[in-house]
């Protein structure tokens, strides 16, 4: 039987390549599952926890809806569509948001994180957060969700605000209760400069990743300059295992070429990592700058992006509008 499969993204812009392996090559295997329905949303509510300006917003909508066409989803066989436009999100967040409990909220980490240390500052959005991604997930009867680990935690607690809502109001199965779909062993990766933290766009250095819109010979320049070690390759996963940056360069080539790490290790131990990074750059450049080429050729068509988004966007309130129709008759509305 075919899982039915949400899943968002941020319209941050510049996607690289964490962001890529991380999530978007996923998307695009469960697409090409004839089985499975997937429902992909850019999350612009989610986008605006911090202040965004709403030029560059509007074009990151679209530039990683283009990402994920010219990563090879297919927009007739998934809906993509974004959050803001399904006026259902934002009421079904409000719902949900009086069967959650506080205590519930105050146990996630990632707002913690988010926050820093002056809490009292950051916005009731970014509290209150998890509870709009419930709603996102909850709204389409979602049995699966893809989840790194920096989101196995708020998956749990759409997962409890579900049942809750079940058992108050006595509806068994009325909000299906999603199983989260892990992703593989190097779907989080680092940045090229720090073996320990993960690839992000608001690292300063450019250097720090590999954007999916960067030339050949950036990607080349990007993967020479990585941070390494002197050694060469290691010769077992538990030597690799002491080496951050060696593993983040592997799994990357790894998550690349559909190889197992043990395989990678037998084929490089030994080996310097100029030699090693001139198989990693041909690997990057093959699959990435062909994805970096159909990015900018469907951004020059704003129409087609848009067309996208309005096919999806109709769909997806078709869908989620008579689902809260039924909250609405569940709650005497």
């Amino acid at each position: 039987m075919g899982k039915k499969i949400f899943s968002g993204v941020q319209p941050t812009g510049n996607l690289h390549l964490g962001n890529y392996l991380g999530a978007i090559k996923n998307f695009v295997d469960l697409n090409n599952d004839e089985e499975n329905d997937c429902i992909l949303c850019v999350v612009d509510l989610h986008a605006i926890t911090v202040k965004q300006d709403s030029q560059k917003l509007k074009n990151n909508i679209r530039e990683t809806v283009a990402t994920f066409i010219a990563s090879g989803i297919d927009p007739e066989k998934s809906i993509i569509f974004n959050q803001s436009r399904v006026p259902a999100h934002s009421e079904t967040a409000w719902i949900l948001s009086c069967v959650a409990r506080m205590g519930w909220l105050n146990r996630m980490t990632q707002f913690k994180e988010k926050a820093g240390e002056d809490k009292e500052k950051a916005s009731i959005g970014l509290y209150s957060y998890p509870i709009l991604m419930a709603a996102d997930i909850l709204l389409y009867d979602a049995t699966h969700v893809p989840v790194g680990d920096d989101q196995k935690q708020h998956l749990e607690l759409c997962r409890d605000i579900a049942q809750k809502f079940n058992n108050d109001f006595k509806m068994d199965d009325f909000f299906k209760i999603p199983e989260p779909l892990i992703q593989k062993e190097f779907s989080r990766i680092m940045s090229l400069k720090d073996g320990l933290k993960k690839m992000s766009k608001s690292e300063l250095s450019d250097l720090s990743r590999i954007n999916l819109t960067d030339s050949k010979d950036q990607i080349i320049n990007k993967i020479k300059k990585a941070k390494t070690d002197t050694f060469p390759l290691p010769n077992s996963i538990d030597e690799l295992n002491k080496r951050p940056e060696a593993k983040n360069l592997i799994g990357i080539y790894c998550s690349l070429t559909n190889t197992t790490l043990e395989n990678s290790i037998k084929n490089f131990s030994g080996k310097n990592f100029s030699e090693f990074k001139e198989s990693l750059s041909l690997v990057l450049v093959e699959k990435i700058s062909p994805v970096s080429l159909e990015i900018k050729k469907i951004m020059d068509d704003k129409s087609y992006v848009d067309k996208i988004l309005n096919d999806g966007f109709e769909k997806a309130n078709e869908i989620a509008s008579k689902k809260l129709k039924k909250i609405h008759e569940i709650l005497g509305f």
